[in-house]
């Protein structure tokens, strides 16, 4: 069961969020992945359960990089803008649209 590997951008936040959504399959599908991955009594000679284990876990192990890879790419791209917000803020601090892009920014971080 793979997840999607490609790049992500956070700039729509509800976006982002179904992509972690659909990542955690594999998480949220654990106790029927492991009922398909071990063998029954009737099939244990057909199948090596040590293989399918091992399977499994590199497949969580890659989901639970990838995301982890996504959400520290959104921390830091959406910290960026937060950074770049702050600096204009001070330069305009009358700026009430400025004020709410950055609460907005901060809020997502």
């Amino acid at each position: 069961m793979a997840a999607p590997s490609g790049a992500a951008g956070c700039e729509d936040f509800a976006e982002f969020q179904e992509l972690l959504r659909v990542m955690r399959t594999i998480d949220d599908r654990i106790v029927h992945e492991l009922n398909t991955t071990i063998p029954t009594a009737s099939f244990v000679g057909k199948v090596d359960p040590g293989q399918t284990c091992k399977q499994l876990y590199e497949s969580l192990m890659d989901a639970h990089t990838n995301r982890e890879r996504i959400i520290k790419n959104c921390i830091a791209q959406t910290s960026s803008v937060v950074k770049t917000l702050r600096e204009e803020r001070e330069k305009a601090q009358d700026d009430v649209a400025l004020l709410k892009q950055l609460r907005k920014e901060q809020t997502k971080v």
